[in-house]
């Protein structure tokens, strides 16, 4: 069995500029998600998907391989996930290389530890599932969520108003760190989640989206209070 992380890396971001090389606590922050991977000894091939010379340059640098770049199709705005992934499997098998489970990694996501991405990989080998998703469970029930209606405040199910939360069905979200999945069933559903989907809970602590720089600040709080315990 052969196993492919693919690290996720455009130059293009917007509204945090080069923010896949942005020092992160002393580094850039894609080195977390290189080491990580590199570090865990599940995987064949650590590579970087990027269409941008420097980003590649890094990756090198903190021991990815990139075997090829990105085309103009998937270095653009509107290029899925699923686009780059694609696009890199079929490069791969055009190179007489196969893999039988791969790991998407985002560049900024400094939470993920070597251990979590063996364990996850393993658990993913041993199921009969397509996919893993790292998920957490939403901090508020949504069943009592509310949305303003022509300047007035309503409950979305004000049958739930005066259910304890105890009571109610957790509800989870994806945290946008990684995904582990088999690479028949992406390539035959051209989407990760897809078939059966088995979930990895993390907790808030190990959770940060960063799309600005209020995120980035908070995701270095985090990372240091991690660290720290």
């Amino acid at each position: 069995m052969r196993v492919l992380a693919i690290i996720t890396a455009r130059g293009g971001s917007k509204r945090i500029p080069r923010k896949n090389i942005k020092e992160f606590n002393g580094k850039p922050i894609m080195a977390y998600s290189i080491e990580a991977a590199a570090g865990s000894g599940v995987f064949d091939k650590v590579m970087v998907s990027t269409e941008d010379e420097e980003i590649a340059s890094i990756a090198k640098e903190y021991g990815a391989e990139v075997p090829f770049l990105r085309s103009e199709k998937t270095a653009g705005d509107f290029a899925t996930t699923a686009d780059v992934i694609e696009e890199v499997l079929s490069e791969y098998r055009k190179l007489g290389e196969e893999f039988d489970i791969a790991a998407c990694i985002y560049p900024t996501a400094p939470f993920i530890t070597p251990g979590r991405l063996k364990s996850a990989v393993e658990e993913l080998v041993d199921s009969d599932a397509d996919s893993l998703i790292p998920v957490v469970r939403f901090s508020f029930p949504p069943q009592r969520a509310m949305e303003i209606r022509e300047g007035t405040l309503v409950f979305r199910q004000p049958e739930y108003l005066n259910s304890r939360s105890q009571d109610l069905t957790p509800h989870y979200h994806d945290v946008g760190q990684f995904y582990i999945f088999r690479t028949e069933s992406f390539m035959n559903n051209h989407r990760i989640m897809a078939g059966k989907m088995i979930p990895l809970e993390l907790s808030e602590i190990e959770v940060q989206d960063i799309d600005n720089p209020v995120d980035w600040q908070l995701a270095e709080l985090k990372y240091k209070l991690l660290h720290e315990q």
